[in-house]
C-alpha cells in the first residue's frame, strides 16, 4: 500500500499556475526541520467551472516536483469523490478523498444494521478508552443508532475504494474518508464506530476527516468553542490509536482536517495534541492560494488591479450564484460588503489589505474575503487574459503564495 507521510498538506490551486510556489513552501519547512508533503487537490465542481480535467493537477505537480528538485513525498488528490465522478480521476492521482456525506443519515438495509450491531456487540458495556476522560456506557442500541446513521455512507466508501482498487491496483494509492461535509459533528464514540465499518469494509484509510463542532467557513478563521475543539480533537485521537490496535487499522491511520485554511484559533490547540501523542496529520487549505493571487494582481497595479476590482464586482454582482453552491461553508454579512464604487477607488494596498488574513489590520473584511473565495468563477471567466496577468504577475504573487503557507499555516502548525 501506498504510504501517506506523518504531515501532509493539501494544496488547492485552481488555475494551474502555483505549484512551484506552494512547494516553496514545503521546501521551507523541510529546510527549518520539518517534513510536510504536498498533495495537491482539485474538486471536480472546481475542474467543471474552470474548464480542466485531472490530468492537468497531475502534470502540475510532477512539473514543480521536477523543478526544484524535491525529494520528499508528495501525492495528488481526487478531492472530493464519488462513484458517479471518480473515473476521471483515477489515472491521474494518488490519493482519493471519498466522500460519503450525501449518504450519511440514511439507514442501510436492517439486517446489516443487525449484523453490525452483533458484530461489535462486545463493545457494549463500560468502555474506556485510554486518552479519552470520559467512560462510555454503550448499549447495543446506541451502536444499532450509529449504524442506522453511518453505516450506508461507509458502505458506499467501500464501493468507491473497490472500484478504485480494481482499476489502479489497492498497492497504488492513499485512501482518505470524509465525514466533514455532514449537517452535524460526529462526537468521538461515533467515530470509533465509523472506523470499525471502516474495518469491516476492508477500506485500508489513511486519513479521516471528521467534521467537527464550530464552524470551519471558507478561508477565514474557526468559529466557535476552541476549548470545545480541542477536546474533540484529542478524544479523536485517542479513538484512532484505540481502533488501529482494535480493528487492525493502518498503524499511520490519521486526522484530517477540512477547510483547514487560515483556522489560526485551533492551529496551537493542533500542534499541542500532536507534539503530546506523536500522531500524524492532514490539513487541507483548499482554495487560499487563488485569493492570493488576486491579491497580487492587486498589488501589482495597472490591468492587474482593474482585474481585481473586475472580478470582485462580477462576484457581488451574481452573489446568490456565486454563493449557492458553498452556502454551508461561508458566512457573509451582506451589508459589510463594500460597494462596486468603493473598491473602484481603491488601490492595490487598499485591495490586498482587505483581502489578505491579517485580523491585526484593521482593513481585513472577512466578508469581502469569503465572496471572492466562492467567486473565483468569475476569475475563471476571464480566461486567457486572466491568465496572462497571473503569468506576467508571476513575482509578486509568488511570494504571497509560499508566505501564505509557510508563515500563516505551516508555522503555527508544526513550529509554533
Amino acid at each position: 500500500m501506498k504510504q501517506l507521510e506523518k504531515y501532509s498538506m493539501g494544496v488547492g490551486d485552481r488555475f494551474g499556475r502555483e505549484g512551484a510556489a506552494q512547494l516553496a513552501a514545503f521546501i521551507k519547512a523541510k529546510d527549518a526541520g520539518v517534513a510536510i508533503a504536498p498533495v495537491w487537490n482539485k474538486s471536480n465542481r472546481e475542474h467543471q467551472i474552470i474548464h480542466t480535467a485531472p490530468p492537468s493537477v497531475r502534470a502540475e505537480a510532477d512539473a514543480a516536483v521536477r523543478a526544484a528538485g524535491w525529494q520528499g513525498g508528495y501525492h495528488v488528490d481526487a478531492d472530493h469523490i464519488g462513484l458517479k465522478n471518480v473515473d476521471g480521476f483515477i489515472a491521474a492521482s494518488d490519493f482519493f478523498t471519498l466522500d460519503v456525506a450525501d449518504f450519511t443519515g440514511k439507514p442501510a438495509e436492517a439486517a446489516a444494521i443487525q449484523a453490525f450491531a452483533a458484530r461489535h456487540a462486545h463493545l457494549a458495556g463500560a468502555l474506556k478508552i485510554p486518552g479519552v476522560t470520559e467512560t462510555y456506557h454503550i448499549t447495543p442500541h446506541q451502536i444499532e443508532k450509529i449504524a442506522e446513521k453511518y453505516l450506508l455512507a461507509v458502505q458506499e466508501a467501500g464501493k468507491i475504494y473497490r472500484h478504485v482498487a480494481a482499476q489502479k491496483g489497492a498497492e497504488n494509492f492513499i485512501t482518505e474518508v470524509s465525514m466533514d461535509e455532514t449537517d452535524a459533528p460526529q462526537t468521538p464514540l461515533e467515530m470509533l464506530f465509523i472506523l470499525a465499518a471502516i474495518a469491516d469494509e476492508k477500506i485500508p484509510a489513511q486519513t479521516i476527516a471528521p467534521k467537527f463542532t464550530g464552524r470551519f467557513n471558507k478561508g477565514v478563521d474557526y468559529v466557535g468553542d476552541v476549548a470545545q475543539f480541542e477536546k474533540e480533537f484529542n478524544d479523536d485521537l485517542a479513538v484512532i490509536e484505540f481502533a488501529v490496535r482494535q480493528f487492525g487499522l493502518p498503524a499511520n491511520l490519521k486526522l484530517s482536517v477540512h477547510s483547514g485554511s487560515d483556522k489560526f484559533s485551533i492551529y496551537a490547540p493542533i500542534r499541542r495534541a500532536l507534539k503530546r501523542t506523536g500522531a500524524g496529520l492532514h490539513l487541507k487549505t483548499a482554495g487560499t492560494t487563488w485569493l492570493e493571487e488576486a491579491a497580487g494582481l492587486a498589488l501589482a497595479g495597472g490591468y492587474g488591479l482593474t482585474l481585481a476590482r473586475e472580478i470582485y464586482a462580477g462576484a457581488l454582482g451574481r452573489f446568490d450564484e456565486m454563493c449557492g453552491p458553498y452556502a454551508t461553508v461561508i458566512d457573509i454579512n451582506r451589508h459589510q460588503l463594500p460597494t462596486v464604487a468603493e473598491v473602484n477607488t481603491w488601490t492595490g494596498a487598499q485591495f490586498a489589505a482587505a483581502l489578505r488574513h491579517d485580523q491585526g489590520n484593521p482593513a481585513y473584511n472577512r466578508n469581502l474575503r469569503q465572496l471572492l473565495h466562492v467567486g473565483y468563477k468569475v476569475a475563471a471567466e476571464k480566461g486567457a487574459a486572466f491568465l496572462q496577468a497571473l503569468d506576467e504577475n508571476r513575482a509578486v504573487i509568488a511570494d504571497l503564495v509560499t508566505d501564505n503557507l509557510f508563515t500563516k499555516h505551516m508555522q503555527p502548525l508544526f513550529f509554533g
